[in-house]
């Protein structure tokens, strides 16, 4: 599903001498919640031999978007804010006063002005797309923290896996070498550059899984939004 490499992703804060994360998850819906089930694996790279030139396919999966298509990663550290639902009650109002955005000279379009928390949620909180760490994006419910079911330590967020990098409303998000592609129209799911993995969670959801900041070896969670 995902390998992921502690000299790539330093944020991934392994244990003891492991420099390898390897996620894995089988294309099936499982009970009682009808999704796919993970596995996480912290390893050394150096353990790591006899690697098959070719993954093997699954023998069938519920759902094509549940088999990735291989592609290679290209980590970037990027700055992002916490979902204006995860901010207090005094700086949601801030966000959402359309008179700070002006006086602030941001390059906000006016169909902004109805709902300014729209353009702090769209371009400067919780960034699309798969990331390590980073705020949760929030929408389908509210705020719901995870706790660890051995020692109860309020869990964070280690892998989101996107059905799609950016959509409608996430287009400052593009990376610059896919911006030309984003503008072009008639993408649909399977072939728009911003579904370089082909997968599909829900509908077209983001499936976040949480590990225990406290031990990584205590058993993680997810959380589809």
């Amino acid at each position: 599903m995902a390998q992921l490499y502690l000299r790539d992703v330093p944020l991934l804060r392994p244990p003891g001498e492991a420099d390898l994360l390897q996620v894995l998850w089988c294309p099936y819906d499982h009970e009682p919640d009808w999704k796919p089930a993970t596995a996480v694996f912290w390893r050394s790279a150096a353990s790591v031999v006899d690697v098959l030139a070719t993954p093997p396919e699954p023998y069938e999966a519920n759902y094509p978007g549940y088999v990735p298509e291989p592609c290679l990663l290209a980590p970037e550290a990027i700055t992002e804010y916490p979902n204006s639902l995860d901010l207090s009650p005094e700086l949601r109002q801030v966000v959402g006063d359309w008179s700070r955005w002006q006086a602030a000279g941001a390059d906000v379009d006016s169909s902004y002005a109805v709902y300014p928390a729209e353009f702090y949620d769209e371009n400067l909180a919780d960034a699309p797309g798969w990331k390590v760490g980073g705020w949760p994006p929030w929408g389908r419910t509210d705020p719901y923290r995870r706790y660890c079911a051995v020692c109860d330590a309020q869990m964070v967020p280690l892998l989101t896996i996107a059905s799609f990098e950016w959509g409608g409303g996430t287009h400052g998000w593009v990376p610059y070498e896919d911006r030309t592609a984003a503008r072009a129209a008639g993408h649909r799911a399977g072939q728009s550059p911003a579904q370089p993995t082909r997968v599909e969670v829900g509908s077209t959801d983001n499936m976040q899984l949480y590990v225990c900041p406290t031990s990584p070896e205590h058993p993680h969670t997810d959380l589809i939004q």
